[in-house]
């Protein structure tokens, strides 16, 4: 419906919504769980300057310290849901040696009190909530237990209760960080156009997949640019027979 709107009246989403895409933050791009050694080639070799470390199994720690000797890259780790709350404790003192900006969803989803628990120990570092987050109904729940929130249109179901949750979390006092899943160019985009709300943005599922079917958002760098076609200014490439 956004995208039918903007076209209607000849206008980006984005600029209907009265944002400049100038002002989105630099995306991080993902280093998917592997060995220390395999994610610090990786990291080294994206010469990406924001990284997003997946993390939840044995060998987290050296995973981050691998990480960090091989890259100058601001980092962000992200649990998945991996930690019980003592390993949650135990780590995230150590992770912060190594500079990290913010820890994602450290508990399994639906611990709120773990989460508060958690918060209440003053790490210093953000807590974001990721799989736990869905509405803005679930940003309101996690008030007071986590320093932000992680918003999908994936998960929100849409531009709409994308927005309510982003809203709601700044009422609330929350950080948010846009984010996806591993897809194509056309839900990436539409996600963009809500990135200049957020303080952080992780858009980077075009860039893990190959084929990407859409033309819409452009990276530079870690910069995502948009154009101003009407609407989401997302187009179907055409394959070459």
């Amino acid at each position: 419906l956004h995208d039918l709107w903007g076209k209607r009246l000849g206008q980006p989403v984005y600029r209907l919504l009265g944002l400049n895409p100038a002002h989105i933050p630099e995306t991080s791009f993902t280093i998917a769980i592997d060995t220390p050694e395999e994610m610090a080639r990786r990291a080294a070799e994206s010469g990406w300057p924001v990284l997003k470390i997946k993390l939840g199994s044995p060998d987290d720690l050296a995973r981050v310290a691998a990480i960090r000797q091989a890259s100058p890259a601001r980092l962000r780790v992200d649990a998945n849901a991996g930690w019980d709350r003592d390993q949650a404790a135990e780590l995230i003192p150590k992770l912060m040696d190594f500079d990290i900006e913010l820890v994602e969803q450290p508990l399994p989803k639906g611990d709120i009190e773990g989460l508060r628990w958690l918060r209440a120990r003053n790490y210093g570092v953000p807590i974001l909530a990721d799989e736990s987050i869905k509405t803005a109904r679930d940003v309101a729940l996690h008030a007071g237990a986590v320093d932000g929130v992680v918003v999908k249109l994936m998960k929100s179901g849409g531009i709409r209760e994308a927005l309510r949750a982003i809203h709601t979390a700044r009422a609330l006092d929350m950080q948010v960080m846009i984010g996806c899943m591993v897809e194509t160019s056309l839900g990436v985009t539409a996600a963009a156009h809500l990135a200049m709300l957020c303080d952080y943005v992780d858009l980077d599922g075009p860039l893990l997949i190959r084929n990407d079917p859409f033309q819409g958002l452009c990276y530079s760098g870690a910069r995502i640019e948009l154009n101003d076609q009407p609407g989401l200014g997302v187009s179907r490439l055409v394959e070459s027979s």
